[in-house]
């Protein structure tokens, strides 16, 4: 099965649109939405479902390819080089913190309130040795959603990404 994904863009999150790009690559291959060889989808299908400048997605996939993560094949298009999957999509963890999404929702937390509240506990628990907040904490807004992953039918001769 070909899995692909889909961005979502938020134009209101404070976050260059390249960078929710790579964020959601990340969070693909974090949560094995991706795996090693999955092609992504080419700038071209991007554009055409989220109205962004092509020359955006190159500069994420230029990135994506920078940090080792994905290799583009000339003629074949972009894909996943290696993953970062460390838990697993279905994993428990993951149920126990959707109902925790859920409770927080039914409580009238937003998803702002839920985004701060949760990199709080992070920071908290994940705090960089001697103290401080870690690197990979945000600056700004929080990502947006994370990407998701559809069933396409494999095409005979691949499209330049």
């Amino acid at each position: 099965m070909i899995r692909v994904v889909e961005y979502r863009i938020d134009r209101h999150s404070g976050v260059a649109t390249y960078v929710q790009i790579v964020q959601q690559t990340k969070q693909a291959l974090r949560l094995g939405v991706l795996r090693p060889g999955d092609k992504l989808p080419t700038a071209r299908e991007v554009v055409e479902a989220t109205a962004i400048n092509p020359n955006t997605v190159l500069k994420a996939y230029r990135e994506l390819e920078r940090e080792g993560l994905v290799e583009a094949r000339r003629g074949l298009g972009t894909f996943v080089r290696r993953g970062l999957s460390t838990a697993p999509a279905d994993s428990p963890l993951r149920t126990e913190l959707a109902a925790w999404a859920v409770r927080a929702r039914d409580t009238g937390l937003d998803r702002d309130d839920v985004a701060a509240l949760f990199t709080a506990v992070l920071d908290e628990h994940f705090a960089p040795p001697g103290g401080g907040v870690p690197d990979s904490a945000p600056a700004a807004a929080p990502a947006p959603a994370g990407p998701t992953a559809r069933p396409e039918p494999a095409h005979p001769q691949g499209e330049p990404s």
